[in-house]
């Protein structure tokens, strides 16, 4: 739930080729043509796009296959996320105009959108042999390689960019993405840190989530809660940033604070099974194991969730009820094979009820679908050696 957060996209209006419309040749025929591609792009500019559609069609019915109404027609199209109808107008444009360079750059976005990374690239990697130092273009195939899963390529461009530019916000926010996907919180860290601090005055609130759910993956939750703070206070309704101050509060051990925000959630959105659960969670571990079920029945009477069936378990399990709690365990087992959690809470209840070889039979089962957990080897090997379990 973090990904989706911070803004991926760099500005697609950059590269709008509306202003050299006035560099054509001042013939009789261009000189109806230049207002018509100049009022086209300015009506884009303004997202007015029927309007920018006609003035395009206006100038093919002058010129037909002119570059600049092609050029506009696509972008017209793209803008409304019409990327099939998008794509024939660049290669229209392509095939009279070839290494037309917006019309290559709308091409590679369309493909880029509709999550064709390596066509796009491909184009991306033309335009840059006439033009290896525009930012834009830079950034966007360094987003096509992260998404792509290669992070050496993606890393590199992002740092040319870096280098051209030191505080590029596309950059760093690609950066943090990059280094999060692969699981490298202190460096995505460092890179979305960085971003704030460039910009503190006007910071974007995906970036404060973004820094805070890192934060949250390296269980340093106090330091999140500053920045979720910061996004509640733009945003008091904003889910992400109630989420994570919400599971910064859990992972404190503040159940009560963690409540407070989950119950936020519940009152914007009463039937999120997850948020449900995850109250259900924070009264168990407060020992209400009455108000927990409560939660718990709330999520399962929308639909299933193994994490609410796993929450009644454990009431059963911490009111000293163990065969209950070895029966819904053991139904669990069957629903979700490789839950390792749910295997430990199954042996303990056995190892609770004096059923040593109950626990190792069950915790030898874990392995046969061919996964390893250090908890349970560890849990396992005390039990086989006679070793003290808690």
């Amino acid at each position: 739930m973090i990904e989706e957060n911070i803004i991926e996209d760099t500005a697609s209006d950059q590269l709008f080729p509306g202003e050299i419309a006035g560099d054509m040749a001042d013939s009789e025929e261009n000189s109806l043509i230049s207002p018509l591609s100049k009022k086209g792009y300015a009506l884009l500019k303004n997202n007015d796009i029927p309007g920018a559609k006609e003035a395009f069609s206006k100038i093919l019915e002058i010129e037909q296959n002119n570059n600049y109404a092609l050029v506009g027609l696509g972008d017209s199209e793209r803008k409304q996320s019409h990327f099939m109808e998008a794509i024939k107008y660049y290669n229209e444009c392509l095939s009279f105009h070839p290494g037309n360079n917006y019309a290559l750059f709308g091409l590679a976005d369309c493909y880029k959108a509709i999550n064709q990374y390596h066509k796009a690239i491909q184009i991306w990697e033309e335009y840059l042999i006439h033009d290896d130092k525009n930012i834009t273009v830079l950034t966007r195939v360094a987003d096509a390689y992260r998404k792509i899963h290669d992070f050496k390529k993606s890393k590199e461009l992002y740092l040319k960019v870096i280098a051209m530019e030191e505080t590029n916000a596309y950059a760093l926010i690609g950066l943090g993405h990059l280094h999060y996907d692969f699981k490298e919180y202190k460096d995505a860290l460092y890179y979305w840190t960085k971003m704030f601090h460039s910009n503190k005055d006007d910071v974007d609130i995906r970036i404060l989530t973004s820094i805070g759910n890192c934060h949250r993956k390296l269980k340093t939750f106090s330091e999140g809660v500053y920045f979720f703070e910061k996004a509640i206070e733009m945003d008091p309704q904003n889910f992400y940033a109630l989420f994570g101050l919400a599971d910064c509060y859990r992972g404190m051990n503040q159940q009560y604070r963690s409540i407070e925000y989950w119950n936020r959630i519940l009152e914007m959105d009463p039937k999120n099974k997850v948020i449900l659960t995850r109250v259900g969670d924070a009264f168990r571990n407060t020992g209400d194991y009455k108000t927990a079920s409560e939660y718990y029945h709330k999520s399962l009477d929308i639909d299933f969730d193994i994490y609410a069936a796993l929450g009644l378990a454990l009431i059963c399990k911490g009111e000293g009820k163990y065969d209950e709690a070895i029966s819904r365990l053991s139904s669990l087992v069957h629903d979700d094979p490789k839950n390792f959690r749910i295997y430990i809470e199954l042996a303990d209840c056995y190892i609770k009820s004096n059923r040593k070889n109950d626990a190792i039979t069950c915790l030898e089962s874990f392995f046969k679908y061919g996964i390893r957990s250090t908890a349970i080897s560890e849990l396992l090997e005390k039990l086989k050696n006679n070793r003290p379990i808690y």
